[in-house]
């Protein structure tokens, strides 16, 4: 089932290929990569599927320590870029694959942990793709997700169409009771749900998606505003070493079949 903004995320994510590796972003981070692994803690027998893997960043971390790793994502150039980082890495469990998350293309229980981080505020269909993690988990086995935390709720539509000015592929943030929900109606039990604040500065988020500079300035202008204490957006701005800054909430959840 093909996601019906994916030509508005084929997009997006071809503009942000080329620079999604970079260490100004936080995306990468080795800190909270260490800290997702710490607590998915894998070990060497299990398999990984790793949805809307982008390029493989924790799939590639999650590599050395387990028996095998497939990445999927519906933008090849996402997934070239995670292919030629494992190769430099010598990275040879790893198998890269173009699908959808709503259409996963594997046999029912077929991995022990099946993740997906910063993707579901692009899902139309959140529902179908979280139905698909759960049918390709072995019973027993680990649904993480890892994603933003949406604004307090009178400030959620606010939030989302600013995210939406930045990235036409972004559909919607979800509460952290939203994305217990997923887990309580596919029947499984949470085993950790965590909040890490993330820092970003605005110049780096809007450079990685290449807006427009009307819109950078747009945004920049309703940032400056909420920071001058009038109309607030959702982000909690603020000024740092004379840079807008606004950190994301991301939560982790780990739930089991």
């Amino acid at each position: 089932m093909k996601p019906e903004n994916i030509e508005k995320i084929n997009r997006s994510f071809e503009i942000q290929a080329p620079n999604f590796e970079s260490k100004t972003l936080n995306f990468t981070k080795e800190e909270y990569l260490n800290y997702t692994l710490s607590r998915v803690a894998p070990t060497e027998g299990d398999t990984i599927l790793e949805v809307a893997a982008g390029t493989c960043v924790c799939g590639r971390s999650f590599a050395p320590l387990v028996q095998n790793v497939v990445c999927l994502d519906a933008t090849p150039s996402m997934l070239q870029i995670g292919k030629q980082e494992a190769e430099k890495s010598r990275l040879h469990n790893m198998i890269f694959v173009k699908g959808y998350a709503e259409e996963l293309p594997f046999l029912n229980d077929s991995f022990s942990i099946v993740f997906s981080r910063l993707a579901f505020h692009h899902f139309t269909d959140p529902d179908a793709a979280f139905s698909e993690m759960v049918r390709v988990l072995h019973p027993g086995g680990k649904l993480v997700m890892i994603d933003m935390e949406a604004a307090d709720e009178a400030l959620r539509k606010t939030e989302d169409k600013i995210e939406t000015l930045r990235d036409p592929s972004h559909v919607k943030n979800r509460s952290k009771n939203e994305m217990l929900q997923l887990y309580a109606s596919h029947g499984l039990q949470v085993r950790q749900c965590e909040t890490t604040e993330i820092q970003q500065r605005l110049i780096s988020w809007l450079a990685l998606t290449g807006t427009p500079e009307p819109i950078q300035n747009e945004i920049a202008r309703l940032m400056k505003s909420e920071i001058d204490g009038t109309e607030k957006t959702g982000f909690s701005p603020y000024v740092e070493n004379g840079q807008i800054c606004f950190n994301q909430r991301w939560v982790l959840i780990i739930g089991e079949k």
